[in-house]
């Protein structure tokens, strides 16, 4: 049977960072840790509540969390930033305040930023949520893993596939469908490979959607 493994995980220390940078004593590892899940949650919500329906690329691409002892930094990687930055400085600081208030550290300071990045497709997350859109307005399942392939595809990747797992067409069973266009070489520990999963509601019950992008070989 295939051993199956987080593609993230399996590259740390070689083409993968990581996503949070702290140090902690053992005692106090799982409060910081379910600090960084209580700041992820709070932003995403908070974009997901203004963001326009109209647009696709307004998702996070990943958020980066670096901890010091008086300063909390947050960078925040999005396709359109334009949702942040539109009201300037009081969408950002009404942000700050909205995670302060969810961590309880109204002394401790926080610091969020944001950076647009280039080719928004080409990442899992943005393009993972463009086909959870797609699903929730009733567009076939094949229609939607097509039109995010080709998407990539414009971005510049040299691989993507893409897995739909759940009740398809409101069938019964629950089935995995999947879609691969070029190489993802999942063995391959030099070959960069991003990925993220993402769970969707829609009237047929909860969809799984897993995307697999090959970036580069380093």
């Amino acid at each position: 049977m295939g051993q199956k493994i987080n593609p993230l995980g399996f590259r740390l220390g070689t083409t993968q960072s990581h996503h949070s940078l702290w140090f902690a004593q053992p005692k106090n590892y799982s409060e910081s840790l379910q600090e960084d899940e209580k700041i992820r949650d709070c932003i995403k919500n908070y974009v997901q509540k203004n963001m326009k329906i109209s647009s696709a690329i307004q998702g996070i691409a990943r958020i980066k969390i670096q901890k010091r002892i008086d300063l909390i930094q947050v960078i925040i990687y999005m396709g359109s930033p334009k949702l942040l930055i539109e009201g300037k400085s009081r969408r950002i600081e009404e942000l700050q305040m909205n995670v302060q208030k969810k961590l309880n550290c109204m002394n401790g300071k926080l610091n969020i930023a944001i950076t647009k990045i280039a080719k928004p497709y080409g990442h899992p997350n943005i393009l993972a949520e463009f086909i959870a859109r797609q699903l929730k307005n009733r567009v076939t399942f094949g229609k939607a893993m097509k039109k995010a392939i080709e998407l990539t595809e414009q971005a510049g990747t040299k691989g993507v596939q893409v897995q739909i797992a759940g009740r398809i067409d409101g069938k019964e069973r629950a089935r995995v469908v999947w879609m691969r266009e070029g190489r993802v070489p999942l063995q391959t520990i030099r070959a960069k490979i991003d990925y993220c999963s993402y769970t969707v509601q829609t009237i047929y019950g909860v969809f799984g959607i897993k995307v697999w992008i090959f970036v580069n070989e380093e």
